[in-house]
């Protein structure tokens, strides 16, 4: 459940707490009060796009924070998959801080990726705007929406289904690709026989080309290399005066001659003998390299060829000697395949039946509970709809299918068609119906879904769009019920909807320090009459009006009570 909503510096709102209750929640307020900012703020804090002139001008950051306590174990299991945390009272604290260019969103202190935050606000609660009900006017939409009231069943099924048509596309596209003629057939073989040759001939060994890039390095500063160690063995040797072997050991002589005068020289001695004896050897050790470096120009030739050999063969196929050796083993393969191409096209085949036999099993299943779930949709909503004021209605869902034309979804096809009064021929739901009766299909869908889905939270963006009279007091009754079972958030402009509250919140603009701000307050008894007095349109608010509008409460919490 939903239990506050705290928004701070969002366009006209400076800073603002809602705290909602159990049952139905309704807020009103003047057009243009920013009845809107509520949605938007929960969208935002959900992860819906934000615009940088969202944030209150003079301000540096918007943020919006939503507190839920989680009773649901499946919404508690699936923080625990995440590593998210939750607090010991079972409530989670969803906060998002927009800054101009970047947003930070946290859920108890930690941050979360967007991808997170997708999964998680799904099973949170579910939103309808003002214009969703536009979705039904997409026959597309139609298999999804009848698919929700079932996906419990059909979510392994369509898993198994989306798994096996990937494999049938990835088969029917290598056929595809596979229509060879002999010609080009032939053409590929004679390719892949000279390129298998070309890299099986020059002997490839991991590592090669890194010691053979060392060893050309070396022989191409042998040169460099002479001289400098020429050098050093000079300075360190003991075969010129002033070289430092010379002058070591002069210095060692001097002090082995007084070492016996006290006990301190005999330490010096032994360090002058040590530095005497590092020195020998790496002057030996210079000496035997300096051998060790003649120039052979024909090794040179040939390290050089093999290293520009082996550049050229990477530069040809792959960036690594490893990458060559693996792809000469995919085109010894596919070699194989092209020599034995007729079976190998055969095999396609034969798997690419077996895996559309399988598909169109998944899909006669699938289909099955659709048809179940298409029973089980028209005679509810029917029942929904008739109690939303359409006393007539005749509802049927439309599954027809073709076995040659499936997809990852299957092979039906979902329709809604509708006859909302006498005498009229079911046709498609785009076809004919008003937005106010599209409004009333999409409440009687959502309070459907419900059920099924068992969300705690609903929010509805103006659900009485085109509707008045005793339409209006329908949709209120309907989502009374809704509030019984469930948290409901609902924003209105029609006092029959808002007499039916448990909880009346007011939006009201207000003028401070020459600023524009939005404030939300939630409403006492009395306050809550004299916006319903408000909403019935008067220009004065009577003591009439006022008994209207007492009136209107009272009816609500006679059905609510009965």
């Amino acid at each position: 459940m939903l239990i506050s909503l705290h928004v701070k510096n969002l366009a006209l709102v400076e800073e603002t707490e809602v705290f909602f209750t159990e049952g139905l929640n309704i807020l009103t307020g003047e057009t243009g009060a920013g009845k809107s900012i509520i949605i938007g703020s929960i969208n935002l804090a959900l992860g819906s796009k934000a615009d940088k002139d969202i944030i209150r001008s003079g301000a540096e950051y918007a943020l919006i924070e939503l507190t839920f306590t989680i009773d649901n174990p499946e919404i508690t299991a699936l923080l625990k998959t995440m590593d998210l945390p939750i607090e010991d009272d079972g409530s989670i604290i969803l906060q998002r801080k927009i800054m101009p260019g970047r947003s930070v969103i946290r859920l108890n202190g930690e941050t979360i990726p967007a991808v997170q935050l997708k999964s998680l606000a799904g099973k949170l609660l579910d939103i309808h705007g003002q214009h969703e009900h536009q979705t039904l006017l997409k026959a597309t939409n139609h298999r999804e929406i009848l698919d929700s009231f079932g996906a419990e069943s059909l979510a392994p099924l369509k898993n198994e289904l989306k798994q096996i048509y990937h494999e049938y596309k990835t088969i029917s596209s290598e056929l595809e690709k596979e229509g060879l003629e002999e010609a080009g057939r032939k053409r590929e073989m004679e390719l892949l026989d000279f390129e298998i040759r070309e890299i099986e001939s020059a002997s490839l060994v991991i590592g090669e080309d890194e010691k053979i890039e060392k060893e050309f390095h070396k022989m191409n500063n042998v040169g460099k290399i002479r001289k400098a160690v020429a050098n050093a063995h000079g300075i360190t040797g003991y075969d010129r005066a002033g070289s430092a072997g010379t002058d070591i050991g002069r210095a060692l002589k001097e002090i082995k001659a007084i070492s016996l005068m006290d006990e301190e020289l005999v330490t010096l001695s032994e360090q002058l003998r040590d530095i005497d004896t590092l020195l020998n050897d790496f002057n030996r050790y210079a000496a035997d390299y300096l051998v060790s470096l003649e120039f052979d120009d024909e090794k040179f030739n040939a390290v050089e060829n093999r290293l520009s050999h082996l550049y050229n063969l990477k530069n040809k196929y792959q960036n690594t000697i490893e990458g060559i050796i693996i792809l000469a083993e995919k085109k010894k393969k596919r070699m194989a395949v092209l020599a034995d191409y007729e079976n190998y096209r055969a095999g396609l085949l034969k798997k690419q039946q077996e895996l559309k036999e399988s598909i169109l099993d998944k899909c006669r299943q699938i289909s099955a509970i659709r048809e179940k779930l298409g029973e089980f949709l028209q005679e509810n909503l029917i029942k929904a709809l008739i109690d939303l004021n359409f006393p007539y209605i005749r509802f049927e869902t439309a599954i027809t299918y073709d076995e040659e034309n499936f997809g990852a979804d299957g092979f039906d096809q979902v329709a809604f068609m509708i006859a909302p009064n006498p005498g009229e021929e079911l046709r498609p739901l785009n076809q004919i119906a008003s937005g106010g009766e599209l409004s009333r299909i999409m409440l009687a869908l959502k309070t459907l879904k419900a059920d099924v889905e068992d969300k705690e939270t609903l929010i509805f963006d103006e659900i009485d769009t085109g509707i008045s009279g005793k339409t209006a007091w329908k949709v209120a009754e309907r989502l009374g019920i809704l509030g019984k079972g469930h948290q409901v958030i609902c924003i209105t402009h029609l006092s029959q909807i808002a007499a039916m509250a448990d909880t009346h919140f007011a939006i009201k603009k207000e003028v401070i320090n020459d600023r524009t701000v939005t404030k939300i307050n939630k409403l006492a008894e009395k306050e809550s009459i004299n916006e319903l007095g408000r909403l019935l349109g008067a220009e004065n608010i009577t003591d009439a009006v006022l008994k209207n509008a007492l009136e209107m409460k009272e009816l609500a919490l006679k059905f609510k009570n009965n």
